[in-house]
C-alpha cells in the first residue's frame, strides 16, 4: 500500500507495518469490543518520524495520534526517532523496568561485537549507537501482569538476551506476535538479505546480543507459543507452517545455529540489573581492527543504503 510516497504493508487484521531501510515498525488498532483507538511499536532509525506520521494519517486520518508508543527494546533503530514523534505526539512510552536505564539516560547498552556475523552489517555495527537516550517524562513501565493498558487484547512477553528488557506482543485470538528481534526474520548481520528482505527466520543480530543463553529461553518461549503470523524487527512478515517449521527449527537448534562460535559475549554474558550495565566481558580486538571495522562502516553504510531503498522502491 502507497500513500503520500510512504509505503506499509498489512500483517494481520488490525495491524499493519512499514520498513525504514532495514527496520520495522508497526502500528495495531485494538478492535471496538476491546479498546480505543491504535498503538505504535518501535520508531525505527532517527529521521523517520515524518514517514511514521504519514503512515498513521494514511491508516487513521489526519492529525491522527497514537494512544501510546511500545518499545520492544532501546536500540537506536528502534527507538531512533521517539525524540521527533514526542514533539508531535505526546503519549507515553511503555518499555520493560529492565529498559528504562537506557531509556532514561542512566545506562548505555553493552558495546556491539562487531567480530561476529560474518556479515557487511556486523563490520558496520562499530558505529551503530548504544548511547542511553532520555525520555523519562513519557516513560511508563510495563506491568507484564496486566499487560499495556492501550493494547488490553495482547500479551506482553519478556523475552531477553537482545537486550535485559526486550519484549514481544503476542495477540492469542488469532496467534500473531510481534517478536522485535528475539528472532529475525532474515539474517541481520548480511547486507544481502536485509536489502532483499529474503525469508529466513533467524536468531537475534548477533553483533548486537549481549546475553546468549537469555536468548536461546527466549527463542524458545515464543515457539511454544505456535504462532501463525510473526513481524520481526528486522526482515518481512511470515506466516503458516513455513513460520512454524522455521521457528522450530531455531529453537531446537539455536546453539548450532544463532550462537556465534566465539565472541565478547559468547559464554560470558554482559551484566545489568534495573540500574543499567554492571559489567561487561572485555574486548579482545586490537587498535588496527577497530581502526579496519571503522572505516569498512563508513564506506560500506552509504551503499548498503541505497541498496535497500532501492530494493524496497
Amino acid at each position: 500500500m502507497l500513500y503520500n510516497n510512504v509505503k506499509y504493508f498489512q500483517v494481520g487484521q488490525g495491524v499493519w507495518g512499514m520498513r525504514l531501510t532495514f527496520v520495522n515498525v508497526y502500528m495495531i488498532a485494538n478492535r471496538r469490543s476491546a479498546g480505543k483507538g491504535w498503538v505504535l511499536v518501535d520508531t525505527g532509525l532517527k529521521g523517520s518520524a515524518g514517514k511514521i506520521v504519514a503512515m498513521a494519517e494514511a491508516l487513521f486520518g489526519l492529525g491522527t495520534r497514537p494512544a501510546a508508543v511500545v518499545l520492544t527494546h532501546g536500540h537506536s533503530d528502534h527507538a531512533g526517532s521517539v525524540y521527533d514523534l514526542l514533539k508531535v505526539w505526546d503519549v507515553p512510552v511503555y518499555a520493560h523496568k529492565l529498559e528504562l536505564p537506557y531509556l532514561t539516560g542512566r545506562s548505555n547498552y553493552p558495546p556491539v561485537d562487531p567480530e561476529v556475523g560474518g556479515g557487511l552489517m556486523s563490520l558496520m555495527s562499530f558505529v551503530f549507537p548504544t548511547k542511553a537516550i532520555d525520555v523519562s517524562r513519557n516513560i511508563r513501565e510495563i506491568d507484564l501482569y496486566d499487560g499495556i493498558p492501550e493494547l488490553p487484547e495482547w500479551k506482553v512477553i519478556h523475552t531477553p538476551g537482545h537486550t535485559p528488557g526486550h519484549i514481544s506482543l503476542f495477540f492469542p485470538l488469532n496467534t500473531t506476535l510481534i517478536a522485535g528481534d528475539a528472532f529475525t526474520t532474515t539474517p541481520a548481520e548480511s547486507a544481502f538479505y536485509l536489502a532483499t528482505y529474503a525469508k529466513k527466520v533467524s536468531g537475534p543480530p548477533k553483533y548486537i546480543t549481549s546475553d546468549w543463553i537469555a536468548a536461546a529461553k527466549s527463542v524458545r518461549k515464543l515457539s511454544a507459543l505456535q504462532p501463525r503470523i510473526a513481524a520481526t524487527g528486522h526482515g518481512p512478515v511470515m506466516r503458516g507452517k513455513e513460520l512454524q517449521t522455521g521457528l522450530n527449527y531455531l529453537a531446537n537448534r539455536f546453539e548450532s545455529v544463532a550462537v556465534p562460535g566465539s565472541g565478547r559475549y559468547v559464554g560470558h554474558a554482559a551484566v545489568s540489573d534495573e540500574f543499567g550495565v554492571r559489567s561487561i566481558p572485555p574486548y579482545r580486538g586490537t587498535i588496527k581492527l577497530k581502526a579496519a571495522l571503522a572505516v569498512t562502516a563508513a564506506i560500506a553504510s552509504f551503499f548498503i543504503v541505497r541498496q535497500a531503498s532501492k530494493a524496497w522502491a
